[in-house]
C-alpha cells in the first residue's frame, strides 16, 4: 500500500514500503499525479521510468520504506539571485527517491549479457541533472526533468 504523505501545489510526496508492489505503485503514483498536473506526455513518461528504475534499485538494495517525492521548480535566474537579470533555468520537475541505506549509488558500464547496471545511466542520459546526496537516515537520489516553458 502507497502513504501519500502529502500534496501542495505542485509537489507530491509518497512512502512506500520495501515490498514487491512498490514499484507498480510509485509508476501509478508518479503517472496519475502529473496527468492531473497537466505535465507533458513525454515528461510524464520519462518521470514514470527513471522513478521506475530508482525504485527497483532501493527495493533490491534497501530494507525500509521507500520515499518518491516531486516538485516542479518554476522558471528561475541561473544564479538563484531573484535580482539576476542573467539567463534564467527553464521550469522543471524534480524528482527524489530515498530510502534508508546511506551508500550512494555508482553509474556502472553494463555489458550485454547483464541482467542490472542501467538504470543510473539511463538517469544520467535522460536527466537534465541528477545526482545523489546522503541524509541522516539513508541517501536520496534525484533527477531534474526540463518543463516546457
Amino acid at each position: 500500500m502507497i502513504g501519500l504523505i502529502g500534496t501542495e501545489g505542485a509537489c507530491a510526496e509518497w512512502s512506500l514500503p520495501a515490498e514487491l508492489d512498490a514499484v507498480r505503485d510509485a509508476r501509478h503514483a508518479v503517472y496519475d499525479t502529473l496527468s492531473a498536473w497537466g505535465a507533458p506526455p513525454a515528461v510524464r513518461d520519462m518521470a514514470v521510468l527513471l522513478v521506475s528504475e530508482l525504485v527497483t534499485n532501493s527495493l533490491r538494495y534497501a530494507a525500509g520504506p521507500i520515499g518518491v517525492r516531486m516538485a516542479v521548480h518554476a522558471l528561475a535566474p541561473s544564479s538563484g539571485n531573484p535580482d539576476d537579470s542573467g539567463d534564467a533555468q527553464p521550469a522543471a520537475l524534480l524528482v527524489e527517491v530515498s530510502d534508508p541505506l546511506p551508500d550512494v549509488p555508482t553509474e556502472r558500464p553494463a555489458g550485454p549479457d547483464d541482467e542490472g547496471g542501467r538504470g543510473l545511466h539511463l538517469v544520467a542520459c535522460s536527466a537534465r541533472r541528477w545526482g545523489t546526496r546522503r541524509g541522516k537516515t539513508g541517501k536520496t537520489v534525484w533527477f531534474e526533468l526540463p518543463l516546457p516553458g
